[in-house]
């Protein structure tokens, strides 16, 4: 943690605050609940810069009154604890006096993110805007406003927030590469490499960029690079679980899925409750015609009674999931469960034509040309509108 201490330390510096007390423990608790909302990946370095902006604005920015930095200093070390309901209830205290002190409602958004309730989103949000509007200056809550804003899918939102805080503080390294991630999403992953790689040039020290930097290369369809990206972050110890499932993704693509499970399963252990790592892991184990190991991942993948925030990329996922459960049922020739699976994922996304295909594969089987009939005629429509 060292090395990225120094550098939130200095870009800290930036807006005239300074790393007060040390992050870790509140990254930890934050990086606990985090799992409430896994739209997009979800890095360590978000967190690291809201537990520097945290310590700058408690420590740099409380209005004159004593009692209320030290009340403030009290409720951080309370979520370094972890213990985030009485931190909410310090940070509501010290609102109840003082309306308007942004390092609360800074610090009462990231206790909301640690409860780790995807109905807790709304609130965050809502709190890291009143920090903006009482101080618009306060330029990790507007990057951890972005980061929300991407998450639920809103990319122009984050755009615009992100944008605002480099013209505050131009070429700060942490904005620029989160906006690259964020110019990818919108359809530029051209973007997104130019914008990691000067903040790589910045600092070199940056993990997240590399991360951001496969990706991107990865929308253009260049493997290699992409890999080469991953090889330089998950050797470090600030690999995450969806770095691993993306680099497992890659492996499944050019099948080496020996090396693909192992990433899935780094995933898994680093963070059990992402669903998309048990999908991976499922597509392995398809690929290698063991059906009942994919279903036995695909039931781990989303526990009964999982909430998910509705969003295009659940959606998305449930689909996915679906999918792979339907080519378990299909090589077992359970061609019925096949069909209720496939069914179910052009629930969550109609526009599949390829699912549509499969459907009316095993309607044919199952002696319905009426019903394959339909589906082919439905794929058939959904790839014509494609070109």
């Amino acid at each position: 943690m060292r090395a990225w201490q120094d550098v939130y330390r200095r870009e800290s510096a930036c807006i005239g605050g300074y790393l007060g007390f040390h992050a870790e423990p509140i990254i930890l608790s934050v990086e606990k609940a985090l799992g409430y909302n896994v739209t997009v990946p979800r890095l360590r370095f978000a967190v690291v810069l809201l537990a520097s902006g945290m310590a700058s604005g408690i420590l740099a920015q409380t209005p004159g009154s004593d009692a209320e930095g030290l009340r403030l200093g009290a409720a951080a070390q309370l979520l370094q604890q972890g213990k985030s309901d009485q931190t909410i209830r310090e940070c509501k205290a010290v609102l109840a006096a003082n309306p308007r002190s942004a390092p609360a409602h800074m610090l009462l958004a990231l206790a909301y993110i640690a409860k780790g309730s995807s109905a807790m989103t709304a609130d965050a949000k809502a709190e890291l805007q009143q920090t903006l509007d009482i101080d618009p200056e306060l330029v990790w809550a507007r990057f951890y406003l972005a980061r929300l804003y991407l998450d639920q899918g809103l990319s122009e939102k984050a755009q615009e927030q992100l944008e605002l805080g480099l013209k505050q503080s131009p070429g700060l390294p942490t904005l620029l590469s989160l906006l690259g991630e964020v110019r990818r999403k919108l359809g530029d992953p051209g973007a997104s490499l130019e914008l990691n790689r000067k903040a790589l040039a910045a600092d070199p020290t940056m993990i997240p960029a590399h991360y951001f930097l496969a990706l991107a290369y990865i929308d253009l369809k260049q493997d290699q690079p992409a890999i080469d990206e991953f090889e330089k972050v998950i050797h470090t110890p600030y690999v995450t679980a969806e770095m691993y499932n993306a680099l497992a993704a890659l492996y499944i693509g050019k099948k080496q899925f020996a090396e693909a499970e192992d990433l899935c399963r780094k995933a898994i252990a680093l963070n059990p409750s992402r669903p998309d790592a048990y999908l991976n892991l499922a597509r392995v184990y398809n690929a290698r015609h063991l059906s009942d190991k994919a279903l036995e991942a695909l039931r781990s993948a989303i526990p009964q009674g999982t909430e998910f925030a509705v969003s295009e990329y659940y959606q998305g996922l449930q689909a996915d999931l679906a999918v792979e459960r339907g080519v378990a049922y299909a090589a077992k020739k359970m061609y019925s469960q096949a069909i209720d699976a496939y069914t179910r994922a052009l629930d969550f996304d109609p526009r599949r034509a390829a699912i549509h295909r499969r459907l009316a594969e095993l309607y044919l089987l199952k002696g319905d040309p009426a019903n394959a009939a339909l589906h082919t005629k439905e794929a058939d429509k959904i790839e014509k509108a494609s070109k």
